[in-house]
């Protein structure tokens, strides 16, 4: 095989992984959310805002990539949902944590907190049973509730009149109801896959 060849080749297969690079670029960029996420004033919440919105678009772009190029795999259906649990509960638990006032209500954290942990052992009881579980469309409203709750909860301080913090705590509580009836589509569809299978 020729040089030119080869690069080609290697070009190929750098392309079609860029969806799952993208998750673990997400997943990397967790570490400096937090170390920033220790700073609590109002200067240090517009760059980690801002980090956290580059680190918040890579989804929007594998998931792009992935349907556009049919470069949707296996992997990349476990690998970004993981990703973006991992960011979202990251930043919630480090907010939460934050010295500042008003905070976020621990029973809602729980909440969040317990379905991204039931959602991921769900799929991992689908993945033994050879079932990729993708994500649904509530889910994916879910998703976009919270991450902008997210990125407002960062934010906390009051820009332009808003009460950032307010906005972020209405959105994430709203992203919980879809976030719960989510979980139980996704219950739903293994427990259908599984029955069927043993059927």
């Amino acid at each position: 095989m020729s040089e030119a060849a080869d690069n080609t080749t290697q070009a190929t297969v750098s392309f079609t992984q860029a969806p799952n690079l993208l998750s673990m670029l997400r997943i990397a960029a967790i570490p400096l959310i937090c170390w920033l996420l220790l700073d609590p004033g109002k200067e240090a919440a517009l760059v980690t805002m801002g980090v956290y919105l580059v680190a918040s678009l890579t989804d929007f772009f594998d998931g792009y990539l992935a349907r556009r190029y049919g470069l949707v795999t296996a992997l990349g259906k476990l690998l970004d949902p993981l990703a973006d649990k991992l960011l979202v509960v990251s930043a919630l638990i480090m907010l939460a944590t934050m010295d500042r006032s008003p905070g976020i209500p621990s029973w809602l954290l729980v909440i969040v907190i317990g379905r991204e942990l039931a959602v991921t052992g769900l799929r991992g009881i689908a993945a033994t049973e050879g079932i990729v579980l993708g994500a649904e469309a509530v889910g994916k409203i879910k998703m976009l509730l919270q991450t902008i709750g997210v990125h407002a909860l960062i934010l906390h301080y009051t820009y332009f009149g808003l009460n950032f913090h307010s906005f972020g705590i209405t959105l994430l509580m709203i992203s919980v109801l879809f976030g719960v009836w989510s979980a139980v589509q996704y219950h739903m569809i293994v427990f259908r896959a599984v029955r069927a299978k043993a059927g």
